[in-house]
């Protein structure tokens, strides 16, 4: 037996388009100047996972402490943001290994997606960019990662010890955490690693297109 399925996050895992994403939140608070740009970024980097529309409030009520956004203000800055990142992300170059992974992984087990870009965006740049045969669905935010996890393994008779969750982010490992799946993280070479000791990493995904999964360091097939 090995795991049912696979669940992948997109910005960082599968596509190379965090810093689109990292030089879109910085233009959208530039007139707000350097410092504050400096700790949305910082924010931003260390929550990769998270809602944009998360991040959007955090910004306003915790680092410029103004009132909480409207939902008018908020559809603003969400316009703003996908105009600014859309047809980037769709160009922006798989991380190395991930087609190959998707192309061997595909034919032997079901895959999704969990990612924080809206769940409309996310459908739009995985039809953009062909990805729509690898996948039996994808979902996006306002819905968090743990309760996507869980509503996968309900609706699929998936066990959760048998679900393995591919992220680059501290809320990817909450989520999959949260749901009791299996974890493994995306850290580039170089980039400082923002989970626990002891979380299985990759530098690329390569091994996913190489290797049976239990030859993974230390990502525990289940029996």
């Amino acid at each position: 037996m090995s795991f049912h399925t696979i669940v992948f996050d997109f910005d960082g895992v599968l596509a190379d388009s965090v810093d689109v994403k990292t030089r879109a939140f910085a233009a959208l608070y530039a007139e707000h100047g350097a410092e504050v740009v400096s700790e949305v970024v910082a924010y931003h980097l260390a929550h990769g996972g998270l809602s944009r529309f998360e991040k959007f409030r955090h910004f306003q009520e915790h680092l410029l402490r103004r009132p909480p956004l409207t939902a008018g203000e908020e559809d603003d800055l969400g316009n703003r943001f996908r105009t600014a990142v859309f047809e980037a992300v769709v160009a922006a170059p798989w991380v190395a290994g991930a087609r190959e992974a998707l192309e061997r992984l595909a034919a032997e087990m079901p895959l999704f997606v969990a990612s924080g870009t809206p769940d409309g965006e996310l459908r739009e740049i995985i039809a953009g960019r062909g990805m729509e045969r690898f996948f039996v669905s994808v979902h996006g935010s306002p819905t968090g990662k743990g309760e996507i996890l869980r509503t996968l393994a309900a609706r699929h008779g998936f066990a959760p010890g048998r679900m393995l969750m591919v992220g680059d982010a501290a809320t990817d490992l909450a989520g999959a955490r949260a749901a009791g799946t299996a974890f493994l993280g995306r850290v580039p070479a170089g980039e400082p690693n923002p989970f626990p000791a002891g979380v299985p990493v990759v530098a690329e995904l390569w091994p996913l297109a190489e290797r049976p999964l239990h030859a993974l360091p230390g990502v525990v097939v289940p029996p």
